[in-house]
């Protein structure tokens, strides 16, 4: 049967000449060559999403802190300008009015931006209203106020579709007439002859909410940038500090890190580190993102990308690492593998041997034994994916490795504390025990209808319900486990990731006790 190593090795019993150790760690290495030589000929990418993805689960860097690590990574050398660009898209799709301000405030660059170009013209000088003046559009409402405003110096530069013009006094008492105006010739004649209107209160007034940003977002982006690069426009620089302040974690890192170069990518790990809050001692480890960010606190001086990307595929992506294997590995890529994990499983036959494999590395480099360890559950992952389809293999595999479990079934109506309730590790006669009693509450209730027929055929309904459920949970396995207090229901579908989750979760907490006692 499977040896899954729950239980803490012995730490003074000396292994060393052990063959059966040293034969699994060369195995190991020789599995972790393999998935390796895998990741970096093809799936490189889809790892550093995985890896990226496990990183927006940090939870532990406060706002400002976050703040302060995105903005080191933005003003590092060389210029990081593509993820200037990304940042700038997300404040424009979300918080455009925060950047309306600057732009008003550098109305008169947007000249260039309509100059030549009737697209952005029409989109945002052409929405007059068929009512009053105050339902035009913004980009409307801007240059039919400085036209009246400034009559003597302009008026004549408007281009109307009809015979003839229109004139001050009638184009007041009916604001309709606005639209007859020939919007594209007379933007025209304004960029050519009046340059007042560019940098004028009413134009500039028209731009503060930002709307003007998703006209041509590249054309924005690209100017900003250069705000905030070029110039180092101070203004720009304090709405990047708010947003990163009022975002998750989670959202910049899902939205930022997947266009960084694996340089910068590497950096942005350097640097996560000085902004991780301290904690007094290691808790939890439940999610991936909680183990990442203790390894990244203690042996961040040590690790390289290429350890976090192995580290991340074997121990918190399995599955998706299993699928990549299959669909797009090598037959002999595949065969090597499956002729590995099955020596692997062999060895699992001769008893505990974790324990060299911890307290070889522990002095030297901690990282290459979480390494092993990781390539490990892997492979636990691997076989009991590909090894486990029956029932009875799983009971025997909890009790061999003293997995404390309970059948759970999760058709009968019944809530999760009346479960728990059970002292026992497996009774199935209490859970049918609880069926039975619903089964005759709700019986009872029936009896309140006045149908004798109908209260006869749904008694028999009842029963082929619960007939039904029970056949069908003598085929299929689902569990309450120890690992979990209980908590969740596991299928076989979902059990090997669980299993092979929890074994690396214990040994790495036996790593980081036995590391802080190395002298």
């Amino acid at each position: 049967m499977l040896q899954l190593f729950l239980c803490e090795p012995a730490w003074d019993h000396d292994t060393r000449n052990d063959e059966y150790t040293k034969k699994r760690i060369s195995l190991l290495d020789e599995l972790e060559q393999s998935i390796w030589s895998f990741i970096s000929s093809g799936s490189r990418s889809e790892t550093r999403l995985w890896l990226c993805n496990t990183i927006s689960g940090i939870n532990s860097i406060r706002p400002r802190h976050q703040r302060d690590l995105f903005l080191s990574l933005l003003r590092s050398k060389p210029i990081k300008w593509n993820l200037a660009s990304q940042l700038l898209q997300l404040i424009f799709e979300k918080q455009p009015q925060k950047m309306g301000p600057i732009i008003a405030r550098k109305s008169c660059k947007l000249e260039k931006f309509f100059k030549g170009n009737s697209r952005r013209i029409l989109q945002w000088f052409s929405n007059f209203a068929g009512t009053g003046g105050s339902d035009h559009g913004k980009g409307a409402k801007a240059l039919s106020q400085f036209a009246f405003v400034n009559r003597d110096i302009c008026w004549e530069e408007l281009e109307w579709k009809g015979k003839h013009g229109q004139s001050p006094a009638m184009v007041a008492t009916k604001p309709h007439y606005f639209l007859d105006l020939d919007v594209l010739r007379t933007v025209d004649n304004f960029l050519e002859y009046v340059p007042e209107f560019w940098s004028s209160h009413e134009f500039s007034e028209s731009l503060k909410d930002g709307s003007i940003l998703l006209i041509d977002t590249q054309y924005f982006v690209d100017l900003f940038t250069n705000l905030m690069y070029e110039e180092d426009l101070e203004e720009v620089w304090e709405v990047i500090d708010e947003f990163l302040m009022e975002q998750s974690f989670s959202f910049l890192c899902h939205h930022l890190l997947i266009i960084l170069e694996e340089q910068d990518l590497c950096l942005f790990l350097d640097l996560v580190p000085k902004y991780l809050r301290q904690k007094s001692e290691t808790v939890g480890l439940g999610s991936a993102s909680e183990w990442f960010e203790t390894i990244l606190s203690k042996y961040s001086a040590s690790t390289t990308i290429d350890q976090l990307l192995l580290l991340t595929a074997v121990t918190s992506q399995g599955r998706n690492l299993l699928r990549l294997v299959q669909e797009e590995g090598s037959e002999e890529q595949k065969q090597k593998i499956k002729n590995v994990v099955s020596q692997l499983y062999e060895l699992s036959n001769h008893g505990n041997d974790l324990a060299t494999i911890l307290k070889e590395g522990l002095k030297s480099n901690p990282l290459v034994v979480i390494k092993r360890l990781g390539v490990q559950s892997w492979a636990i992952y691997y076989w009991l994916s590909q090894e486990f389809h029956r029932t009875e293999s799983w009971e025997s595999l909890f009790v061999s490795n003293g997995i404390k479990f309970r059948q759970s079934d999760k058709y009968a109506m019944l809530h999760d504390d009346e479960l728990l309730e059970d002292g026992s590790d497996y009774d199935r006669k209490s859970s049918v025990n609880l069926k039975r009693k619903k089964h005759r509450k709700h019986k009872k209730r029936r009896r309140r209808n006045f149908n004798p027929t109908e209260d006869y055929e749904d008694e028999l309904a009842g029963h082929d319900i619960l007939n039904n459920r029970l056949e069908l949970q003598s085929k299929v396995g689902d569990w309450l486990l120890s690992t979990d207090g209980y908590s969740s229901v596991w299928s076989s579908v979902d059990l090997p990731e669980h299993l092979s989750r929890h074994c690396f979760i214990v040994w790495l907490k036996w790593v980081f006790a036995k590391s802080e006692m190395v002298p």
